[in-house]
């Protein structure tokens, strides 16, 4: 089997919704599936329902980086 990696970013709506989606789709195909999350927090109602879902692993960026609107320029 291949592997794929997905980036999504950038300003405006939809991407959490198109990586969960496709992590869904993936991991219903037999796929093992690594999604890692660097701006939002654990308490969220998508991590908790990929959670329960065979084959996807949901892992938090170990440094936090808040918002970027109030990140500087370090």
């Amino acid at each position: 089997m291949d592997s794929c990696v997905h980036i999504y970013c950038g300003d405006g709506k939809g991407k959490t919704t198109a990586a969960v989606g496709l992590a869904v789709r993936a991991a219903g195909c037999g796929r093992k599936v690594l999604i890692t999350r660097f701006l939002k927090t654990d308490h969220s109602g998508e991590v908790a329902a990929l959670g329960l879902i065979p084959g996807i692993t949901v892992t938090p960026c170990e440094k936090s980086f808040g918002f970027t609107f109030r990140m500087t320029e370090e």
